[in-house]
């Protein structure tokens, strides 16, 4: 009987063996792997819910080369996914100084650490001014379109080029005084947030003024591709338009399915929050290298901490990137 209690305490001696170091880690990386999981599973459920939202509305979900086409400075010029792409390129790259900066840690060389830590936060810092610059684009959009009485949004085509037209191209203004749509005297209580360019009367007009104007509607053929609409059949369709729709929020989407913009919005919101987050935390360590902190514990274990977190959102990132933007 004695030696069974023996052998377990010492096998539980040998399990958790460095006292208050388990599994030869400390408790403040077991802590910070903790948080990894559980966050883990948050965003996973996340893309669990918009993989069966768009399975749902495959036949009409946005497609993110025709969304996601803008590129700075070069107003006009259609690039789809370039941006997005160097985006991911950036924070990939910052997961790549942070790996150097850990390893300078460990080798107790103070100047390193600092300059790897720098060029992450440069990197983090590009990533989420990037992303707001993105969601700015989402928001304000740039052609246009109109949501029918059925909630389905119409783009408007040049059928002898293929291009998308923005509405000013096209529509034609009445010159009539327009009131903002209040919350106390509309249908349901609904609100306005801001007058769009021009009302559908106009954007009818201009329809049936422009002979070389169709509609793409946001329903997807067997290859693919929206959906276009002959001239007759757009002459017959442009009549059932409620609504004019500029960008989108998380009410409207000139690009497709209004879920769409909800689901991107919450989930590269909820990651731009643990970059920015990552951010400052990588700040405040980097001030506390300079001052020679940790070279006075012996130790650049925080920088390990933080490097976890670090490769965590890097790693989210990815997966969200091909469930947003590849898929």
């Amino acid at each position: 009987m004695s030696s069974t209690i023996t052998t377990s305490i010492n096998n539980e001696k040998d399990l958790w063996g460095g006292g208050n170091r388990p599994f030869k880690a400390s408790y403040g990386k077991l802590m910070m792997w903790f948080f990894i999981v559980s966050d883990a599973l948050s965003f996973s459920g996340f893309l669990v819910a918009y993989g069966f939202s768009r399975f749902k509305n495959i036949d009409s979900w946005p497609i993110a080369d025709e969304v996601f086409t803008h590129f700075p400075f070069l107003h006009g010029i259609d690039a789809p996914m370039y941006y997005v792409a160097i985006m991911t390129f950036v924070l990939i790259f910052s997961s790549v100084t942070m790996v150097l900066a850990v390893d300078a840690g460990h080798h107790m060389q103070k100047n390193k650490v600092a300059v790897y830590m720098l060029l992450t936060i440069i990197g983090g810092a590009v990533f989420v001014g990037s992303q707001a610059w993105e969601w700015s684009n989402f928001i304000r959009g740039e052609y246009g379109a109109v949501e029918t009485k059925g909630g389905q949004i119409f783009q408007f085509i040049n059928k002898e080029t293929g291009e998308r037209v923005a509405l000013d191209e096209f529509a034609i203004e009445s010159h009539t005084d327009r009131i903002q749509h209040e919350s106390n005297s509309g249908v349901w209580f609904y609100g306005e947030g801001s007058l769009p360019s021009f009302t559908p009367d106009e954007v009818i007009a201009g329809v049936i003024a422009n002979s070389q104007i169709v509609i793409k509607t946001e329903k997807i053929d067997a290859n693919g591709h929206k959906l276009i609409l002959s001239r007759e059949e757009s002459l017959e369709k442009i009549t059932e338009s409620k609504n004019v729709v500029e960008g989108a929020n998380l009410v409207n989407n000139e690009y497709g399915n209004r879920l769409f913009a909800d689901f991107f919005f919450f989930i590269t919101g909820f990651h731009g929050f643990h970059v920015f987050s990552g951010v400052i935390i990588n700040i405040i360590i980097f001030f506390n290298v300079l001052v020679g902190t940790y070279e006075r514990r012996g130790h650049y274990e925080m920088v390990e901490k933080v490097g976890l977190y670090w490769h965590f959102v890097d790693l989210v990132w990815v997966f969200v990137f091909t469930f947003f933007y590849l898929v």
